[in-house]
């Protein structure tokens, strides 16, 4: 990598759904580096049970995981939501939320197709991962990537050709996509495993216009794909 990379990078991510065993140690870290409160999610993996096919290709029971944070859209739907202008996306590709300016509207929030951001229930503003951008500036990498024991993040400048998230794009390339690429957000976060070990329809699961709802944990949901599970609503 040259000085010029190294100064100006642009970050992003790929994610190996084929890897992921569930173990949740990525939402765990996120929650403890970032004092996520409960109930609330910046990374959240959901679970699936279906009918898939095994070695030999007869049908079996399987079970995908799905790991989910910000998307870090392109053309990040909260960023046009935001009344006080307090979400921007930078040169390195990273969108954040300046909570100096927010009033907590909640417009990003109902704009949001991923169910990446809430509201932090103390400091009242708008929350949300943001790549763990203070560990960024010293050189580390996300908490999320940092802890993974099955490797399934592969993270870092898509400046540089030598980083793993570069890697990734020119060994799979043409085996990553994105999820909900209906909602045209153009997300920088890649997936690999979607359509495959992932069903498709596993992203019914993740909720539009609010966060993540802490009762899709719970075991009589695996096999559900409401995104609105708990909220009385009834609809898929």
């Amino acid at each position: 990598m040259n000085n010029t990379q190294a100064a100006k990078p642009k970050w992003g991510m790929a994610i190996d759904a084929e890897r992921c065993i569930g173990c949740h140690a990525c939402s765990v870290a996120c929650k403890v580096e970032n004092s996520v409160s409960l109930g609330n999610f910046r990374t959240k993996v959901y679970y699936y049970d279906h009918v898939g096919k095994n070695a030999v290709g007869k049908p079996a029971f399987k079970r995908a995981f799905l790991p989910t944070l910000c998307m870090h859209c392109e053309d990040a739907p909260c960023l046009k939501a935001c009344p006080t202008t307090s979400i921007s996306r930078g040169a390195d590709g990273v969108v954040r939320i300046d909570t100096t300016t927010c009033d907590n509207s909640k417009d990003c929030i109902s704009a949001c197709p991923y169910g990446a951001i809430h509201t932090d229930p103390v400091a009242e503003v708008a929350d949300k991962c943001d790549w763990c951008s203070h560990r960024l500036e010293v050189g580390m990498q996300p908490a999320c990537v940092e802890v993974c024991p099955a490797e399934v993040f592969s993270f870092g400048d898509l400046n540089d050709p030598q980083s793993k998230v570069s890697l990734m794009q020119a060994r799979r390339g043409n085996e990553l996509t994105v999820l909900k690429p209906a909602e045209g957000t153009k997300p920088s976060v890649k997936y690999r495993g979607i359509g495959s070990v992932v069903p498709r329809e596993m992203e019914n699961k993740l909720p539009k216009g609010r966060n993540h709802d802490p009762f899709t944990y719970e075991i009589d949901t695996w096999s559900q794909l409401k995104s609105d599970y708990g909220t009385g609503k009834g609809e898929a």
